[in-house]
């Protein structure tokens, strides 16, 4: 039995035994996320090309200029009947013509489809830029979900360790007692079952600690693992009230002012339907030289011209089979699709909103009452412990008031990352997330 017990401790000191770790604050864990995070990266590259795709020279709004240039060869035999009978015959005449050009085309009228199209493109822009914004928002969440998990693990660890400790002692001095004739075997075997107990559980929890770290550094992009802890103090934003919370969620939550892009995007998308039922008015202009060579020609040895030439062209679709008619009609149904949507999202952004608050005055409740539980844990424990030390209470009485005692220490820990993280939660919701110094 005691070489078991001596092997457990012998783990649980190899598990202690750490080399000093540097502390990575939530500063800093998000200063590494922005910088390496995978899908951040992807969402940055995602707005450079809506920004690309929203430049001038991709909407049609400048003129074309197109430069032309060709070669042909020619080898025909030529027969050529005069008005007196004669008949003039050639072989082997061969024509070699080049010619070259400078072409501009420019759109002067289209109904107005290119300027709703570039507004489009410049809205898609800015809508991309919110939907990156949504990624960095819910890699923050994902980031401090495992960062606080680490430590909660922490202090969880830290929490077990004094149990184990605790127990521990419990053990020899019950050893020593049974070796004495001052206790029985049935106490020394119920310390040793709860030293395992203590033991796997701090085993246990070490390892999921292990586990949110390598979780941490997947979401940071660290390609080793790295030995490091977290900060575990914790404070508290000042949110004032639900309605001001609300007023600030209507304004800046992100899926609202995404669905505000949608609707404008689709208002664009209706003027650019209407510009088919326009004509559409062109210029174009040409500067083109040639030349055309030709041996033993009966018509000419060589022929040179350039010039000049532009001119106004108009076309109008009169009736296009009434498909102008549908693209209006069908762009008028998604406005009104993504008005409903918004109204819905509104809907669920006050009901969210308020699930969250409710939880997070609950969970501050609970942390306040929970405060006061430990101390009065604590000092239950001290008592029951002076009272096992002088034999006034059995091991079952000191073995609850430890359990009790550590129960409401990790409730309490539970409760504060608990409440963070629904503070977080709301900070998002109101489209302030990205605006709070951590």
């Amino acid at each position: 039995m005691k070489k078991n017990i001596y092997l457990i401790l012998i783990i649980i000191f190899t598990l202690q035994t750490v080399n000093a770790q540097k502390i990575i604050t939530k500063k800093e864990a998000i200063q590494i996320a922005l910088k390496n995070n995978y899908g951040i990266l992807l969402a940055t590259n995602q707005v450079k090309i809506a920004k690309n795709n929203a430049s001038i020279y991709n909407s049609k709004l400048l003129p074309t200029v197109t430069a032309k240039g060709g070669f042909n060869f020619d080898l025909n035999d030529q027969e050529t009947a005069l008005p007196n009978g004669t008949i003039n015959s050639s072989n082997g005449i061969d024509t070699k013509t080049y010619s070259a050009s400078l072409v501009a085309n420019y759109t002067l009228f289209d109904g107005n489809g290119r300027k709703y199209n570039y507004k489009v493109l410049k809205e898609n822009y800015n809508l991309s830029e919110l939907e990156a914004k949504e990624t960095i928002e819910n890699t923050y969440i994902k980031l401090f979900n495992v960062y606080f998990q680490i430590a909660r693990l922490s202090e969880n660890t830290k929490i077990l360790k004094e149990v184990l400790q605790i127990s521990k002692q419990r053990f020899l001095r019950t050893t020593y007692q049974y070796e004495y004739g001052k206790a029985t075997k049935l106490e020394v075997l119920n310390a040793s079952v709860d030293i395992n107990n203590d033991s796997i559980n701090l085993i246990n929890t070490q390892q999921y600690f292990n586990n949110a770290k390598r979780d941490l550094n997947i979401i940071l992009v660290q390609q080793k693992d790295i030995n490091y802890s977290v900060e575990t103090a914790v404070s508290f934003k000042n949110l004032y009230t639900f309605d001001a919370l609300y007023t600030k969620a209507l304004e800046n939550n992100i899926v609202l002012k995404q669905q505000e892009k949608n609707i404008s995007i689709s208002k664009h998308n209706i003027k650019a339907s209407k510009s088919g039922l326009f004509p559409i008015i062109g210029l174009s202009t040409s500067y083109g030289w040639n030349s055309k060579k030709s041996s033993n020609s009966l018509s000419f040895a060589k022929i040179t011209g350039n010039g000049f030439k532009a001119g106004v062209n108009l076309s109008w679709n009169i009736f296009d089979g009434g498909n102008s008619k549908t693209r209006i009609a069908n762009s008028k149904i998604a406005l009104e699709n993504q008005k409903i949507i918004k109204k819905q999202q509104t809907d669920y952004l006050k009901n969210s909103l308020q699930n969250t608050w409710d939880d997070y005055q609950n969970q501050l409740f609970i942390l306040k009452v929970q405060t006061q539980n430990v101390q009065t844990a604590q000092d239950n424990f001290e008592r029951t412990n002076e009272r096992y030390k002088l034999g006034q209470v059995g091991s079952i009485q000191f073995r609850q008031a430890q359990i009790n005692l550590l129960n409401s220490k990790t409730t309490l820990t539970n409760a504060k990352y608990d409440a963070k993280l629904i503070e977080i939660s709301l900070l998002q919701l109101s489209g302030q997330l990205l605006d709070v110094e951590f």
